[in-house]
């Protein structure tokens, strides 16, 4: 019968709707937590005792860990537990035995909770790992507790002019983004003591000096003046690397330096090949500290002491070139006055060998052209006998070891006789300033 059929269709529809609507009844239906909070009656987008006086929200802060410090960024970053403390009534709930209840961040959407953002920071998050670390801690009488596990890296406004012997204040600030002081009033919970740090905080470059709460006000000339807190810390930096990685083997490349004073003069490739060797060497050290800082304007602790050290190793060098000038100088007066044709003198055998490597007799007389009577010598060597061949090396030997003393002190310039006092005791005279002035 078709009106049974319709009779059965409707039925089986109305009860489908009915079901439907019970349904969602029971999603709209608020948490029982909700219920005894009364979240529903009040309008939480406003805050406390709006139209009174400012709420005071206390802040306490336990820091967990500095991760790193950046000087070429220049930021910190780090990771603490933010609590916040304020009163609102509208949550005062009935309990027989005064027990504050604790919730997880679902319901901070639907309260009013604080602004509080870090002024400066660049980056920042809250963990989430297994689910968001945020607590919300409710007491009968509408006091609350609202903390959150948070990493920050913020800006550290640095001054490196005495990097690596310096000393880094840093500072977190908290603020509130829209309540000015006549809505909210931010202070430090339990004063100096709201600032609570890990007894085993380290860091590599670092020691962590001090940490401290203070506050102050922000003016901003649109919206007004907002209180503002801040997490201060100082951290002085560890020296012991950077003697390792720059200031010692500067040191190094200073008194090798020096050792081209006691080279004989007219050892030409010796003394310009070491200082060649450490003038590179220097510049590799400063090439290396500097890509591992940032762009300053201004000259730092240790660009003086590298700076110095190059100065230094560069007037080495120079150094020896005033003194092959001036033996050049002097030789050729000598020639002159000995009236030598086609610019040939005589000099002994170590004087030689500081020429042109080879060994030559003491008793023959050589022109410059070191390279024929190194021949000359060769030839006269093969030609002798067996025998003869000890005899002769037995002599030279002899001579040399005789004449090496003579040979250095009589070659020897006199402005490698200075260099030899003034480079080391200048050298030593700037360390002991620049030491006590920055240390």
């Amino acid at each position: 019968n078709p009106e049974v059929s319709y009779f059965f269709f409707f039925f089986k529809h109305s009860k489908r709707e009915i079901k439907m609507r019970k349904l969602d009844s029971t999603k709209l239906r608020p948490l029982k937590s909700e219920q005894l909070l009364r979240i529903e009656d009040h309008d939480f987008a406003l805050r406390p005792g709006f139209g009174g006086s400012p709420i005071p929200v206390g802040i306490d802060v336990q820091v967990e860990s500095i991760d790193s410090i950046s000087e070429v960024d220049m930021d910190f970053t780090m990771t603490l537990y933010l609590r916040h403390y304020w009163k609102d009534e509208r949550l005062s709930f009935r309990s027989n035995k005064n027990r504050s209840m604790t919730f997880d961040g679902r319901l901070i959407k639907k309260i009013w909770v604080p602004d509080v953002f870090f002024v400066h920071s660049k980056r920042s998050f809250i963990h989430d790992t297994t689910v968001e670390n945020i607590m919300l801690r409710v007491y009968p009488d509408g006091n609350v507790l609202f903390s959150l596990r948070i990493t920050v890296s913020a800006m550290c406004f640095m001054d490196f002019s005495r990097f690596p012997l310096d000393t880094q204040n840093c500072s977190l600030e908290l603020e509130s983004y829209a309540y000015n002081e006549d809505d909210l009033m931010l202070y430090w919970k339990h004063g100096n003591k709201s600032l609570s740090t890990d007894e085993h905080i380290s860091l590599s470059q670092f020691f962590i000096e001090e940490f401290s709460a203070s506050s102050g006000l922000a003016f901003y000339s649109s919206t007004g003046w907002y209180n503002r807190l801040f997490i201060n810390f100082a951290l002085r930096r560890h020296i012991f690397f950077f003697v390792l990685q720059s200031y010692f083997p500067a040191m190094l490349m200073v008194m090798l330096s020096w050792v081209s004073f006691w080279i004989d003069r007219r050892a030409v490739p010796a003394r310009v090949s070491l200082g060649i060797t450490t003038v590179l060497t220097m510049s590799t050290i400063m090439t290396g500290v500097s890509a591992s800082m940032p762009q300053v304007s201004y000259i730092k602790a240790v660009d003086v002491y590298l700076w110095i050290s190059f100065l230094f190793v560069f007037l080495s060098v120079i150094e020896y070139a005033a003194v092959n000038y001036l033996t050049t100088v002097e030789e050729r007066k000598q020639l002159k006055k000995r009236g030598k044709a086609s610019g040939t003198y005589s000099i002994d055998a170590v004087q030689a060998m500081a020429f042109d490597g080879c060994f030559h007799d003491t008793d023959v007389d050589m022109d410059l052209s070191f390279s024929d009577r190194c021949e000359e010598n060769e030839t006269r060597a093969r030609a002798a006998s067996i025998p003869n061949v000890d005899t002769t090396r037995m002599k030279r030997k002899r001579s040399l070891k005789g004449n090496v003393g003579r040979i250095i002190l009589q070659n020897n310039h006199v402005i490698d006789t200075y260099s030899r006092i003034i480079f080391p005791s200048v050298y030593i005279v700037f360390n002991f300033f620049y030491w006590g002035l920055y240390i």
